[in-house]
């Protein structure tokens, strides 16, 4: 490869890192996957928002290292892709452990997350998180929670008192008849 070919690469690699969300990623290694598995596991995770690219370790360092983000650089050993998109990271994780059932040659190097590199372990622990969605719904959840227990307090007194009103009204309506 030219240099003049490896710059513009690394060029695409920044703009993904700076534009295109990529700046949590899961790596992942597909070696070993047939080309039919492939296309079929891309074409999934693009229906989720989740996009796959293969990347040239030391073009994909530089690009990581311009942007600020040079911890990152220890996860690229051997043949690597990265994953990203979608709502979240942990989105991204679940996927990929999603077909990484499926696909066996598939195998989860490790992750990086807010500027932390995590390691294939901590990558997969990612995969059993809430993500956005279901922790926006825990949250709101609990905030209703007390207003709950407020308006059954509330109301649990006040429809025991009319009840015997409307009991003692009953009693006085069959009383004058």
């Amino acid at each position: 490869m030219s240099k003049f070919v490896k710059g513009l690469v690394q060029e695409q690699f920044e703009q993904r890192i700076a534009k295109d969300s990529a700046r949590d990623f899961l790596v992942v290694t597909t070696m070993g996957i047939g080309g039919v598995d492939n296309n079929v596991m891309r074409g999934g995770l693009k229906e989720k928002g989740i996009k796959l690219a293969v990347v040239r370790n030391s073009l994909f360092r530089k690009a990581l290292s311009n942007q600020g983000l040079d911890k990152a650089g220890v996860l690229f050993e051997g043949q690597c892709a990265i994953a990203y998109g979608g709502d979240s990271i942990v989105d991204v994780a679940k996927q990929i452990a999603e077909w990484a059932k499926k696909v066996t040659a598939l195998q989860v190097k490790g992750a990086f997350l807010e500027g932390d590199v995590l390691d294939a372990d901590s990558a997969k622990v990612l995969a059993t998180m809430p993500n956005r969605a279901e922790m926006q719904g825990q949250v709101v959840m609990l905030a209703n929670s007390p207003g709950r227990k407020i308006a059954g307090a509330i109301t649990g007194p006040g429809g025991i008192i009319a009840g015997c009103i409307k009991a003692i009204e009953e009693k006085k309506e069959k009383e004058a008849a």
